[in-house]
C-alpha cells in the first residue's frame, strides 16, 4: 500500500500515518512488497487549498535509509515541486507524475540518478479534475493546470538533461489497465525518440527493474506485430500474438 498522512491521500488507498512512524511502515512494506515502498510526497493540503508536501527531511531519510538497508527502493507520488528537493536529498529511487520539474530541480535529479516515471496518460486527466475542484480549491486548480500545460516540456527537459524516464500509467484506480500503448505514444509526443520510448517500456525498464531480458535462459515471453514499432510506436496498441513461457497465449 501506498503511505501517506492521515485525511492526505485517496481514501481507502494508504496507511495513513504520521511522520514519527514513517520508518516503520516503510520497513513493514518493504518486508511485505516486491523491492519497492510507495510514499505520497505530496497532495491537496485542504487547510492551504493547495498541494504541499506531506514529510519532514529527518523522517525522509530514516524512511529511506531503512527500505535501503532491507533491500527495497523508494518511490514516490508527487505533482509538485516542493516536497521534490527533500525527497532527493533524502535518496528517493523514484518519483512518479514528476510534474513539478523545473530548470532548478532537473540537474538535481540528474545528479543523483533519481529515475521518473511521468504517467502522461493520467496527467491528461488534470483539466477535468481542476475543473471539478475549482469552486473549492481555485489555488489548486489553477496549479495543476499550469502543470497540465507544461507537461510535455518538463518530461522532454528531463529526458535531454539524462534523467532517466520509464513507462507506467498510474492505471488501477480511476485509471482502466491497458494503457501501456497510449502512454508509449505521450513520451513520443513530449519529443523522446521512438527507440527511447520503446526502452523505456521494455529492455531498459526491465533492467532497471532487476528482470532478465534478451539473454540466453531467459523465458520465451514476447508479443509479436504486423510492423516495426520503432518506424511507429502507434502499432503497439494492435498486438497480433502474445507468448508466455514459450506458449501463445493470445
Amino acid at each position: 500500500r501506498h503511505i501517506a498522512r492521515p485525511r492526505r491521500y485517496i481514501r481507502g488507498y494508504a496507511h495513513e500515518i504520521e511522520p514519527a512512524d514513517l520508518a516503520a511502515y516503510v520497513a513493514q512494506e518493504a518486508r511485505r512488497g516486491d523491492g519497492w515502498v510507495k510514499l505520497v510526497g505530496d497532495w491537496i493540503d485542504r487547510e492551504v487549498g493547495d498541494l504541499t508536501p506531506l514529510w519532514p527531511r529527518d523522517a525522509l531519510e530514516s524512511a529511506i535509509a531503512e527500505a535501503h538497508r532491507l533491500g527495497a527502493r523508494v518511490t514516490a507520488h508527487c505533482f509538485s515541486a516542493d516536497s521534490l528537493p527533500d525527497l532527493v536529498g533524502a535518496g528517493i529511487d523514484c518519483v512518479e507524475h514528476a510534474t513539478g520539474l523545473t530548470e532548478e530541480l532537473i540537474p538535481l535529479f540528474a545528479e543523483h540518478g533519481v529515475a521518473i516515471v511521468p504517467t502522461l496518460v493520467n496527467i491528461a486527466t488534470f483539466p477535468q479534475l481542476a475543473a471539478g475542484g475549482e469552486s473549492k480549491f481555485p489555488r489548486w486548480s489553477a496549479h495543476i493546470r499550469r502543470l497540465h500545460e507544461r507537461r510535455y516540456d518538463t518530461v522532454r527537459s528531463a529526458y535531454d538533461a539524462g534523467i532517466p524516464v520509464y513507462v507506467g500509467t498510474d492505471a488501477g484506480g480511476t485509471l482502466p489497465h491497458g494503457l501501456v500503448a497510449a502512454e508509449v505514444a505521450e513520451l513520443v509526443t513530449a519529443g523522446i525518440p521512438p527507440v527511447e520510448a520503446l526502452a523505456a517500456t521494455t529492455w531498459k525498464a526491465r533492467a532497471w527493474l532487476g528482470r532478465p531480458g534478451l539473454e540466453e535462459g531467459a523465458a520465451a515471453d514476447l508479443v509479436v506485430y504486423a510492423s516495426d514499432p520503432r518506424a511507429d510506436v502507434r502499432v503497439l496498441a494492435d498486438p497480433q500474438r502474445v507468448v508466455l513461457n514459450g506458449r501463445v497465449a493470445a
